[in-house]
């Protein structure tokens, strides 16, 4: 079976790359179509070609800012160059498309398609004109993936897709970032610290709740909180400030931190918080997962159904007061703690193994055929 991934602007590299490699390894001959990701090294395509269709131009010639208003200029030449050669693939799977409204008219003739609406499917998207774009999306897709049931909810209720064209396939836990080669060491003053670390990880958007989570940190002593990633769509000034009436040490890593990078700042971590408002799933969990780390995270989107299985901690959402009696409590509780990090590292072995993801997104392939 030839199958094309497609993710134009680069949004999801591990996961478009995780779950190319995937299908590969269970005998698809997989092509993932996208643009050059200019934030850092991606991971190797191992099993699957790779071909950067996508904002040539403005990823050699321009800064970052010059770069966001040419690509949606080349936008629209580089969607008319692929519907006009075609996909060589028996199966069309979209995970990020640019512009939705204008997408939905542009895609290629190449039948089924299949849609992954990462980071559509929070409450926040579907309020307005960018809801409405991504509606007539839907409507040209033969499938839509669903990364949890309440996702899959959430596309037939807000949606209108009709139930036998949604489906649930989990995230896979991003176990390729445990075994990166030249794995970086911490930053000499964060490998200085000696007590417990929590770490919240990945971009800073207003949605994920980095304030809920230093108004918590107040009331924990005797640990450092790190909060590591870089500032999209919102200024970091009010978080500092905010920070500085901490007790505790709050330190900030403001920058794209590559895979490389990554993993000693999971290894370091004794807990990993996602004190997330909105939320479908997150890249971040199924990376502490890997880790074999112990999360706490809010309870929202889909989340809750993976604590579901044993794994990590929930709390309510906007409560720092709950949030900080969880976090602090692990951090208290070695043997908690340690039930929880087998439980992570369990759930990213078995449901969240890569392997059992590319096998339902084969069988889901088949069915549409």
């Amino acid at each position: 079976m030839r199958v094309a991934i497609i993710d134009p602007p680069a949004y999801t590299p591990p996961y478009d790359r995780s779950l190319a490699a995937a299908l590969a390894r269970a005998g698809a001959d997989v092509e993932l179509i996208t643009s050059h990701f200019v934030h850092g090294p991606v991971p190797e395509a191992e099993g699957y070609t790779v071909t950067d269709a996508f904002y040539r131009r403005s990823v050699e010639r321009f800064d970052s800012r010059g770069r966001q208003a040419v690509k949606a200029f080349e936008h629209l030449g580089d969607m008319r160059r692929l519907r006009r050669s075609g996909l060589d693939a028996d199966i069309a799977h979209y995970q990020w498309l640019t512009f939705p409204s204008l997408d939905a008219h542009l895609l290629p003739r190449t039948r089924p398609r299949l849609l992954t609406p990462h980071g559509w499917l929070r409450q926040d998207a579907w309020r307005g004109g960018p809801a409405r774009g991504l509606r007539r999306l839907l409507d040209r897709m033969d499938a839509v993936v669903a990364l949890s049931e309440y996702g899959a909810s959430l596309l037939r209720t807000r949606g209108g897709v009709p139930a036998a064209r949604v489906h649930v396939i989990p995230h896979g836990a991003f176990d390729h970032l445990t075994r990166v080669p030249n794995e970086a060491p911490l930053p000499d003053d964060l490998a200085a610290v000696e007590g417990p670390v929590i770490l919240c990880f990945g971009l800073i958007r207003p949605y994920k709740g980095v304030d809920l989570l230093i108004e918590a940190f107040r009331q924990i002593e005797g640990a450092e909180l790190w909060i590591v990633g870089r500032p999209l769509g919102m200024p970091l000034g009010d978080l500092r400030e905010q920070a500085r009436g901490a007790s505790g040490t709050v330190r900030f890593v403001d920058r794209f931190v590559a895979d490389n990078e990554l993993g000693a700042y999971f290894r370091r971590a004794d807990v990993v918080a996602l004190p997330y408002r909105d939320a479908e799933q997150s890249g971040v969990l199924f990376t502490a997962l890997a880790f074999g780390k112990a999360v706490v995270m809010t309870d929202v989107g889909g989340f809750s159904e993976v604590a579901a299985g044993g794994v990590g901690r929930l709390v309510p959402p906007n409560d720092p007061p709950a949030l900080a009696e969880a976090v602090g409590g692990l951090l208290a509780d070695p043997a908690e703690r340690a039930r929880l990090e087998a439980a992570a590292a369990a759930a990213a072995a078995g449901p969240y193994a890569w392997d059992t993801v590319a096998r339902q997104t084969l069988d889901l392939y088949g069915t549409l055929r």
